[in-house]
């Protein structure tokens, strides 16, 4: 059975767009799978944070992987802090990249915008998000296209590592690359990805958001002015965003979707949509609320870390001995 590890950053409410790109396709993956999830809060300090609301955005994560239907019994849950060899792992990978590279990476152009000093942390992400993966001996690593020069960079850390020693230190893992459609965008600039730190608070739709809080995100959101449900990425951004989203939810596709509505307008789609997005978000909402109050999460993150932590100290031996570190 091969392996999947992913995690997220405790960085932020989790809206539709973590949902439908990355956290759906974690209950699938887990039928056929050993899947080992993480909430990456090492990630999220690459940038300060207020340290309260971090620690409840680390449990909130958690429990909205058990919320969305993540099994505790079938997948490893845990918080990435909590295994040490995380960051051990990291610096060995760090004194094995390059500055060339690390400099290169798109994420660090974006985040340190041009300036000539950044925090570290930026410049270094990288290696961390390797370390994440090589430490699991993973096989598959479900993310989004954004995300694809970080998996090359931690396949080409892998590969040179082993050519360096001629001998299987990592596994060399494979990107799992979602589709095009599961992509969501801002409600209200359909031309960006949806945001957890958009300042609008009506261009996403979180996790965690009220009945009344997502119809009225779907019903204020940006379409165009021909009043015409069809999708066109190109020509009509905004509405097939929206078909996307209401195709996603529903398991209909974007021509039974345009069917439905041809000769109405957007007010009538728009309204049906709130319906299916509020229905489908309902019982994730109220799942959250009862594990988030009972003792179920602590115990599924103990377990989970207990169980990483085996995984990690066989890796960690190994790699220990191939770089002559440790006794």
């Amino acid at each position: 059975m091969k392996r999947v590890f992913s995690g997220v950053q405790p960085t932020g409410d989790l809206h539709l767009g973590n949902y439908l790109g990355a956290l759906r396709q974690f209950v699938e993956l887990q039928e056929d799978h050993e899947c080992v999830y993480c909430v990456v809060d090492l990630h999220s300090i690459t940038l300060p944070q207020d340290p309260k609301e971090l620690r409840q955005h680390i449990y909130d994560v958690a429990a909205l992987y058990m919320a969305i239907g993540v099994d505790a019994k079938k997948s490893t849950i845990f918080i990435q802090s909590e295994v040490k060899e995380h960051a051990e792992l990291s610096w060995i990978l760090t004194c094995s990249s390059y500055t060339g590279e690390l400099s290169r990476m798109t994420q660090f152009k974006d985040k340190s915008k041009g300036n000539e000093s950044s925090p570290a942390g930026i410049f270094c992400y990288p290696t961390l998000m390797a370390a994440d993966i090589l430490l699991y001996d993973t096989d598959v690593v479900p993310v989004g296209n954004d995300q694809r020069q970080h998996i090359e960079l931690t396949r080409d850390l892998a590969i040179r590592v082993n050519n360096r020693f001629d001998k299987k230190v990592f596994v060399v893992p494979e990107g799992r690359y979602l589709k095009e459609g599961a992509r969501v965008m801002s409600l209200d600039n359909p031309t960006s990805k949806m945001s957890k730190s958009a300042e609008n608070q009506f261009s996403k739709i979180g996790l965690l958001d009220d009945d009344n809080k997502i119809k009225k995100s779907i019903m204020r959101a940006t379409t165009d002015s021909e009043a015409n449900v069809r999708f066109d990425i190109e020509n009509k951004p905004g509405v097939s965003n929206l078909i996307s989203i209401y195709s996603a939810f529903s398991g209909k596709s974007a021509s039974e979707i345009e069917s439905m509505y041809e000769g109405k307008g957007y007010g009538d789609f728009k309204k049906d949509l709130a319906e299916v997005a509020i229905e489908s978000i309902r019982p994730i909402r109220e799942r959250f609320y009862e594990i988030r109050k009972s003792d179920m999460l602590t115990k599924a993150l103990d377990e989970g870390a207990e169980k990483a932590r085996a995984i990690a100290e066989i890796t960690m031996k190994r790699v220990k001995e191939q770089f002559g570190i440790g006794r």
